[in-house]
């Protein structure tokens, strides 16, 4: 199936490692060129180098902290300007920390809404004027199955992440016009960095084997399994392709199974 990419841009943030990684990896073998950016400049300019070496893609990487609307700005305009469009954003910022809802501070609170939040309304509203320049685009937001089914011990991502569904939902029929489509994916249990240490945040907590607790929550997976970044970056392509052209305003699990809800 040809997914309409080449020759389109495609701006995924965190990228230096797991869903993000993959993401940018899986758009450049479509053909698309990708800018990509992290925090840590090492990390990046070897994801950037291997994502060249395996596609003999275009690939442009800035160092871009999510946190700063500065950054941010930069980001986006530096894309365009780069390559004179863009198509696609992912959204994709990491998550909060993990915790109890009494022993966290406003200023947690605050750290966890810009992260989740507030990085992903910027680049949005970064990105919007330059896909109407094109005549439309792709907004994918990396978020959690916490949306669909709010998991102990993440009151932070619960709350917070929902309202990015909420906003995305807004946005998909406020931009449709402009044929900018915007979509949620949930990640459910992925094998990625994050996964590894809200493992080992539980298993320290619990006092228990960390080995054991990957058992059990791998278990708990209808398919018996953790799901991998490549697997997420498929959809994420997917929704980035013009083969998506009449998805709009969804919020698609990518879980095993995991989620028990109807919806």
């Amino acid at each position: 199936m040809d997914l309409g990419l080449k020759g389109k841009v495609a701006l995924v943030a965190g990228a230096s490692q797991g869903m993000g990684r993959a993401t940018a990896l899986g758009f450049s073998r479509e053909g698309a060129k990708v800018s990509i950016c992290a925090r840590g400049e090492a990390a990046l300019n070897e994801a950037a180098e291997m994502i060249r070496k395996e596609t003999g893609g275009e690939v442009l990487a800035m160092v871009a902290d999510m946190n700063k609307a500065a950054d941010i700005q930069r980001f986006v305009s530096k894309t365009a300007e780069h390559f004179g469009r863009l198509d696609i954003v992912v959204n994709n910022a990491g998550g909060p920390p993990p915790g109890e809802f009494m022993k966290f501070t406003d200023e947690d609170w605050d750290n966890a809404f810009r992260l989740s939040f507030m990085s992903t309304m910027r680049m949005t509203r970064e990105s919007v004027p330059h896909m109407r320049k094109v005549g439309g685009g792709r907004v994918i937001n990396i978020t959690s199955y916490s949306v669909k089914e709010p998991i102990a011990g993440l009151v932070l991502s619960n709350a917070i992440r929902s309202g990015v569904i909420g906003m995305a939902k807004t946005l998909s029929r406020e931009l449709a016009k402009d044929n900018i489509l915007i979509n949620n994916i949930c990640p459910g249990r992925i094998d990625t960095e994050r996964a590894q240490k809200l493992n080992k945040a539980r298993a320290d907590r619990v006092k228990r084997p960390v080995e054991e607790i990957n058992r059990e929550m791998a278990a708990e997976v209808p398919l018996g399994r953790y799901g991998t970044a490549e697997e997420t970056a498929d959809l994420i392509v997917f929704l980035g392709s013009e083969r998506a052209s009449y998805i709009t305003g969804t919020t698609i699990q990518i879980d095993g199974g995991l989620v028990r809800g109807i919806q």
